[in-house]
């Protein structure tokens, strides 16, 4: 079994980005808006303002109470719009109480880093060049580590339909046989053995044990949990370890992997 350091990988493409960066006649820029005191949130924020700076990547942060209004959010993001430094701009979620989609929603296409504005989403399903979502170029660059073919292979992605839409039309574009499940199919067992590759996003630890898998899957966990004050993935490690050919270890996986591509989502809007 090999692990898929995500660590790693990701430090050589932010290394990438900073000579690239040093290029460009502007800095490009970031802007996050952050709502709410959530620690999970802050700290996501945080490693990826450290990121930023480590590329030499302009950062900017906008932080609102809990109870901010909507009105108060889309002004902000108006603002935002239309500032010439900012290239990129990502609203940090879960929101509190605020309506993701219609804050999504106002952000300009081509500054959603992020790749959830459903101009991106068609845009994407349509096969034209838009932003991609940095969580699947992170997850398609750890499989593309893997040398494993996707073509004619079953990926089974146990996931909430949002996140599945970009994955579903990335990895179908790539040849694979893609199979949406929800954590509560009845028959999870059953569709996840049929699975080459194993994408899971859920934050349910021990979803995925070692008889739910087949010899010789690749598992991709994107999953995040605290238990007793340690981060864990969705799969249970040592029985899925022991079937798996290649893992992706929580932390250090995925997460690295989607800071690294969303700065590469800021360089290629500042262009």
């Amino acid at each position: 079994m090999h692990l898929l350091n995500g660590k790693i990988i990701s430090q050589q493409i932010i290394s990438v980005i900073k000579t690239n960066v040093a290029h460009l006649p502007k800095i490009p820029g970031l802007a996050v808006i952050l709502v709410g005191r959530d620690p999970a949130s802050h700290l996501y924020v945080s490693l990826k303002e450290k990121a930023c700076l480590d590329a030499g990547i302009k950062f900017e942060k906008y932080v609102f109470p809990e109870d901010v209004s909507e009105a108060e959010l889309l002004k902000k993001i108006k603002e935002l719009n239309n500032e010439k430094d900012v290239d990129g701009i990502l609203v940090q979620l879960p929101l509190p109480k605020q309506d993701a989609d219609r804050i999504i929603a106002a952000i300009s296409p081509a500054k959603d880093v992020d790749g959830f504005h459903s101009e991106n989403l068609c845009s994407l399903e349509a096969g034209k060049k838009c932003l991609i979502s940095p969580v699947v170029l992170g997850v398609m660059r750890l499989i593309n580590e893997t040398r494993e073919p996707l073509t004619q292979k079953k990926v089974v992605l146990v996931m909430g339909k949002v996140l599945a839409r970009p994955f579903y039309t990335v990895l179908n574009g790539s040849g694979a046989q893609v199979e949406v499940v929800s954590p509560n199919t009845k028959n999870l067992e059953e569709k996840t053995k049929t699975a080459d590759f194993l994408i899971t996003a859920v934050g349910q630890p021990n979803l995925i044990t070692g008889k739910m898998v087949k010899d010789g899957v690749v598992v991709i966990d994107i999953g995040t949990s605290k238990v007793e004050k340690k981060v864990v993935g969705d799969i249970e490690r040592a029985s899925v370890e022991a079937k798996a050919s290649w893992l992706t270890p929580v932390p250090g996986g995925v997460g690295p992997m989607t800071v690294a591509m969303l700065l590469q989502n800021v360089l290629v809007a500042s262009r």
